[in-house]
């Protein structure tokens, strides 16, 4: 496993990716929005690695509910894998608890899944299936 990301939520992107600007010289490689999460990504490029900004899209996306509830902030980690089925598989049989019973689709054409924060000393991971600088 390598570290693939880490996601703070936000509840203004356009400010967030200002302030990242200005204070650290981040800019963006890729900006999307995935429809099926309602939010859009956008990727800081940090060394070999990323810092994932998140902003809902739609006020029913679990981003906007973290954010009502929290604030903005880190949202989660994300782990690269090379084999999302079978990790997802391991976690399960040591006792670990999935948030997603089947992989589903992430940004960068990715499939991931996510492991409850329960089964990570409070934190949400997510699983990334895919090669290393292509998220």
């Amino acid at each position: 496993m390598e570290l693939d990301h880490i996601a703070i939520a936000v509840p203004d992107m356009e400010a967030a990716l200002a302030a990242f600007k200005e204070l650290y010289g981040l800019e963006p490689d890729r900006i999307e929005t995935v429809e099926t999460e309602k939010i859009t990504e956008a990727m800081l490029p940090v060394g070999n690695t990323h810092l994932q900004l998140l902003e809902a899209t739609d006020p029913s996306s679990t981003v906007a509910r973290f954010i009502e509830k929290r604030g903005g902030g880190l949202h989660h980690i994300a782990v690269r894998v090379d084999d999302l089925e079978g990790t997802m598989a391991r976690i399960r049989d040591a006792g670990g608890q999935l948030l997603d019973d089947e992989p589903r689709p992430g940004g960068g054409g990715h499939r991931v899944a996510f492991v409850h924060p329960r089964s990570n000393a409070g934190v949400l991971v997510e699983l990334v299936e895919g090669a290393h600088g292509s998220h």
